[in-house]
């Protein structure tokens, strides 16, 4: 089948093709999520100059202020007295992720209102400012680890798979053996030894996400070596690495392919639980995960779990519609 009716069979699949236009307008959201909301304005103009807060900080002296620190755009004295006469375009919510906001009528976390449309967190920081940041490290964290589970597990399986041998069952009991590990008690033991971060958590995910690709590409080739077509390579001279990246993984590629949506949602699971449990990234960063323990945390602000809930619900759905999607397209026995 020809990419064309690849993609006219997935797109009679109602489900996962409305799932893949939600996620795309979820990548579009997660993209402008600093344009869509931030503190700094995304332009101003003033006495025939031209700033872009959002690129550059600039010093409150630069508007007419006294002082020489970054200007806090926020600060009423900011807003009504230096901007008062210039031109100011500010982004859809006036507030990043670690805004804290002072001037709440009520003690946070506050319920949603027409200034705050997703109310504010218990430690006064705007929610859906929260939610679009926080979904944006998500789908990026999700999207990272499926790109490197990939590499790591396609090279892996395509080894273990071509070889057989020695090498495929020493590699099967190494698989075995770090398979038992449990990925929790490592993240427990770093967070206690180094401050966690996106980029350690990744690494240690990495590190056991690869392993269930593996299997699948290891099978695929151990099914396609001994093949015909694979002897009379062989047989012409051509080189092992040119059997395995042209004649082999392009078939194996079709059970990875299925794979991709699914390791991305369990990624995206794994973060948002790792925060939830304390053990992820530090509280200042935008999380959906650590919105979920807040809304434990504060059960009379249903507001704070129910988003956070609705939308990790939304992403890893559409994520496995997507999945299921792929997997019927590429499936010759299956008909829409």
């Amino acid at each position: 089948m020809n990419p064309a009716n690849k993609w006219h069979k997935f797109k009679a699949n109602k489900r996962a093709f409305v799932s893949l236009i939600i996620f795309g307008l979820f990548c579009i959201l997660s993209l402008l999520a600093p344009f869509l909301a931030n503190d700094k304005p995304l332009f101003v103009s003033c006495a025939h100059k031209s700033y872009f807060p959002l690129l550059f900080d600039y010093p409150e002296r630069e508007f007419g202020g006294d002082f020489e620190s970054f200007t806090n755009y926020l600060d009423p004295y900011v807003k009504d007295v230096l901007l008062k006469d210039c031109v100011v375009v500010s982004a859809l919510i006036p507030y990043s992720y670690d805004t804290i906001v002072f001037d709440l009528s009520e003690p946070f976390p506050t319920s949603p209102d027409s200034k705050h449309w997703l109310g504010t967190d218990d430690k006064g920081r705007d929610v859906s400012a929260r939610v679009l940041h926080g979904m944006r490290i998500s789908i990026a964290f999700g999207i990272a680890i499926t790109f490197f589970s990939v590499i790591v597990g396609v090279l892996i399986g395509a080894l273990q798979g071509y070889y057989a041998g020695n090498i495929d069952l020493l590699g099967q009991r190494v698989i075995e053996v770090w398979n038992s590990i449990p990925i929790l008690f490592v993240i427990i033991i770093v967070s206690n030894t180094l401050n966690p971060s996106f980029w350690w958590i990744l690494l240690i995910v990495l590190a056991f996400s690869w392993i269930s690709l593996a299997s699948v590409v290891r099978a695929e080739f151990l099914k396609a070596r001994n093949l015909e077509y694979i002897k009379a390579a062989k047989v012409f001279a051509l080189s092992s690495w040119r059997i395995i990246y042209k004649h082999i993984l392009p078939n194996a590629m079709v059970a990875t392919i299925t794979y991709i949506p699914f390791i991305m949602a369990g990624g995206i699971v794994m973060l948002g639980s790792l925060d939830f449990l304390g053990f992820g990234m530090d509280s200042t960063s935008a999380s959906l995960g650590e919105l979920l323990l807040q809304g434990k945390n504060n059960l009379t602000s249903p507001h704070l779990g129910i988003t956070a809930f609705v939308v990790l619900s939304v992403l890893l759905s559409v994520l496995v519609f997507i999945g299921e999607g792929i997997r019927d397209v590429l499936d010759p026995r299956h008909k829409i």
